[in-house]
């Protein structure tokens, strides 16, 4: 048993060194891949460093301008509002006084129709009368119509709308 601990030892050994090697490799190829990310970044922060100072810039110059378009479009906003409800109140009050003056002309027209209707009753019983002699409806063609009616009847011209 002896002889197997020598062979032992030698296989250690050279595990051990084996291992020391890979260990070695891989510590070299860390570095490496550390010393290409370490470029890589720089390389990007050397690209992205400029764009985001404009960026920034931009945004600094912008800022005033937005915050402007924002409180132009909350006055804008309040105008529109205000303008519609105006327009609310115009038309309110215009289709007020068109029901008004739609009333207005329906008693003129309802006036009128009811004095054209009284005008040919008149008319009617007039010519319709039984007890009327023979001459008296020949004055009557020649004189024309009594003048209830005419220039010098009451109320004749006389605005009576509300």
């Amino acid at each position: 048993m002896d002889s197997w601990l020598p062979f032992f030892v030698i296989v250690t050994a050279l595990a051990v060194i084996l291992q020391m090697a890979i260990l070695a490799a891989i510590y070299v190829q860390f570095r490496q891949m550390n010393q290409r990310m370490t470029h890589i970044a720089t390389d990007l922060h050397a690209r992205i460093n400029p764009i985001l100072t404009r960026l920034q810039i931009l945004v600094e110059d912008a800022q005033p301008r937005i915050a402007s378009m924002i409180s132009d479009a909350a006055e804008i906003t309040h105008l529109a509002r205000s303008q519609a409800q105006k327009v609310d109140r115009i038309f309110t009050e215009a289709v007020d006084r068109l029901r008004v003056q739609l009333i207005q002309a329906d008693r003129i027209l309802a006036g009128a129709l009811e004095a054209i209707e009284d005008t040919g009753w008149k008319v009617r019983r007039s010519r319709s009368h039984p007890g009327r002699r023979a001459g008296s409806d020949r004055r009557h063609r020649l004189e024309g119509p009594p003048d209830d009616l005419g220039p010098g009847a009451p109320g004749f011209g006389v605005y009576q709308g509300s």
